[in-house]
């Protein structure tokens, strides 16, 4: 009986313990990780002292070298003369860093005077310790870093808290876990054994969330990723007309005119070439028709009537 009761409580306060981790877990699972916030320059000082090592790792003063946990990510939209050799030394570009590629492909887009030309998307994952060497080297891509890089972002997110709360609650549970294999093993019933085996296994399921959330912050910290978008110049030329080039609402306003004149030309195209031709074959077609049915039949075509004449006057009396 005393044993049963001591399983009892045991069970009880590991429940309460993996409610908790689990609720963690769900919360963990629910916030985004990539956040956009204000970037983190390498001076970044959080409230709490902190100080930073020649490789740019940042560690708390107030452990012996407990390391905080940063995700760095990048986002650049580039413009390019070849967009498909940019892609190649992009790749190489992470492979050399020991990183790897996560996505990448290729596709066209169709600018104003319907010209295509190549676009990419790709997205590497390169040491978090070479991330501003690596977007250095991918802007490098560009003729004119002024006028050829249209978007750089880079976002930071501190979870060092939520990191180590990861760890403790997995300990915790770890210590559970072994406390229940000891009473596994101690139990004399089929029924005591089974509810242990139960909770074990429920115990191990919070486990496994636990150290897939572990992984993810390990992997995320160590390896940034950084998402470019490879644009050709001849998609963002801007509308010349001999040596002029208008901007702002002029650029817009003879753009939309060309644009007006190019519907206006296709239009009356295709009115000559393909619409004419069949309103002329259904006029005919329809007079064949008709003028079979008058045969067929023999309608005779009504013939216009003529107005009658004035009455003749009265002879002239006397």
């Amino acid at each position: 009986m005393k044993k049963n009761l001591l399983i009892g409580i045991v069970i009880l306060s590991m429940l309460f313990s993996g409610c908790a981790a689990r609720a963690v877990s769900e919360q963990a699972a629910i916030e985004p990780i990539y956040i956009e916030e204000p970037a983190l320059d390498k001076g970044y000082a959080p409230p709490s002292a902190v100080e930073e090592d020649a490789s740019g790792d940042v560690y708390q003063n107030g452990g012996a070298g407990s390391e905080r946990i940063v995700i760095r990510n990048a986002d650049l939209t580039i413009v390019v003369v070849d967009p498909i050799e940019s892609q190649k030394n992009i790749i190489k570009l992470a492979e050399g860093m020991d990183g790897y590629v996560v996505n990448s492909y290729s596709y066209k887009v169709t600018t104003e005077s319907g010209l295509e030309v190549p676009a990419v998307t790709i997205t590497i994952r390169v040491p978090a310790e070479n991330l501003d060497e690596v977007i250095e080297k991918i802007k490098s891509e560009v003729k004119d870093q002024k006028t050829d890089i249209l978007n750089e972002q880079i976002s930071g997110q501190d979870v060092t808290m939520e990191y180590t709360d990861l760890q403790s609650r997995l300990r915790n549970l770890e210590a559970t876990h072994d406390q229940l294999m000891k009473f596994l093993e101690q139990a004399e019933t089929t029924e005591d054994a089974m509810m242990v085996y139960n909770q074990l296994v429920s115990i191990n399921e919070q486990i496994e969330v636990l150290k897939g959330q572990i992984k993810y912050y390990d992997e995320s910290s160590k390896l940034s990723a950084i998402s470019v978008n490879i644009k050709a110049q001849e998609s963002v030329q801007p509308l010349t007309i001999g040596k002029w080039q208008p901007v702002g609402v002029a650029r817009d306003a003879v753009q939309a005119l060309i644009s007006t004149g190019k519907f206006l030309v296709n239009a009356l195209i295709w009115i000559v070439i393909v619409v004419l031709p069949v309103v002329i074959v259904l006029y005919f077609f329809v007079r064949l028709i008709i003028w079979v049915i008058r045969k067929v039949f023999k309608i005779k075509p009504r013939k216009p009537k003529t107005p009658a004449g004035p009455q003749n006057p009265l002879p002239p009396q006397g």
